[in-house]
Parts: C-alpha cells; sequence; structure tokens
C-alpha cells in the first residue's frame, strides 16, 4: 500500500512548499528515487522547474517538465496533468485535490505551507486518504 507523508511548515519555517518541495526532491533524487511533482497548473509546474535550477549551487538535480524530457534520462519530472507517465516511486503532491494516480506510487509526499488556503486544502487531502484506510505520517518542519 501506499505510504503518505503529510510535511507541514511550522510557523518559524522559512519559506514555502515549493521551496520545501526542492529540499525533499533533493534528498530522495540522492537516495536514488525517481520522483514524480504534480502541481495545479503549467504555471506551477514550471515555477517548481525554475526553483530546482538554483535550489542548491553546489549541486544540480536532473529534471524536466513531463512532456519535454525524455522520461528514461530524467529522474526528476513535474507535470499537472491527470496522468504521470510511467512513474510510480514517489509522488510529490503540491496540487490541491488528491492526484487521480497517486495509489501507484509507493510513496506521497503532501506539502503544506502557511497559506490558509493550502492548509484548509491539505485537511481535506488528509481525509479523503484516511478515509480510504492509508495510514498517514505527520512531520513538522521548523526549519
Amino acid at each position: 500500500m501506499t505510504q503518505v507523508d503529510f510535511y507541514i511548515l511550522g510557523d518559524a519555517a522559512p519559506g514555502d512548499r515549493f521551496q520545501l518541495a526542492c529540499r525533499i526532491v533533493d534528498k530522495a533524487w540522492q537516495q536514488g528515487h525517481r520522483i514524480y511533482l504534480h502541481t495545479n497548473s503549467e504555471s506551477e509546474s514550471r515555477h517548481i522547474e525554475k526553483l530546482l535550477w538554483t535550489h542548491r549551487e553546489e549541486s544540480f538535480i536532473p529534471h524536466g517538465l513531463l512532456n519535454e524530457s525524455d522520461s528514461k534520462l530524467t529522474p526528476v519530472l513535474i507535470g499537472n496533468d491527470a496522468q504521470a507517465g510511467e512513474e510510480h516511486d514517489v509522488l510529490i503532491n503540491l496540487a490541491t485535490d488528491v492526484p487521480t494516480f497517486f495509489s501507484r506510487f509507493s510513496r506521497v509526499a503532501e506539502l503544506i505551507d502557511k497559506d490558509p488556503v493550502i492548509r484548509t486544502r491539505g485537511r481535506e487531502r488528509y481525509k479523503t486518504y484516511r478515509d480510504r484506510g492509508y495510514t498517514l505520517n505527520t512531520h513538522t518542519i521548523d526549519r
């Protein structure tokens, strides 16, 4: 069964969910995982793509947009469609809804920042996963 983790930025934590996504992508990629970042829109996909280019000066995370990159050569893909290509390892959900394809992934990371709308929608997603019987883990990020 898919493991679902909620990462919640605490009040003292810097940044937003997109910057948190870069940190989680970096760690998961270094551990050898393939990652799919799911967003609400094309503009959000391009925003996270730009952030990944500048996340850490001393390292590069190979990434690209789902429909513009060779998925066999690109371990981190970004998209906002109803499909996630052939990906099935780690899903980082930056969208406000639960993706219809989430259950084919081994792990799902739900990222919540301080924005009230994002927090409310995150609670709704939490209830959806819980009501479907998924075990949920919550991690508060304070720095």
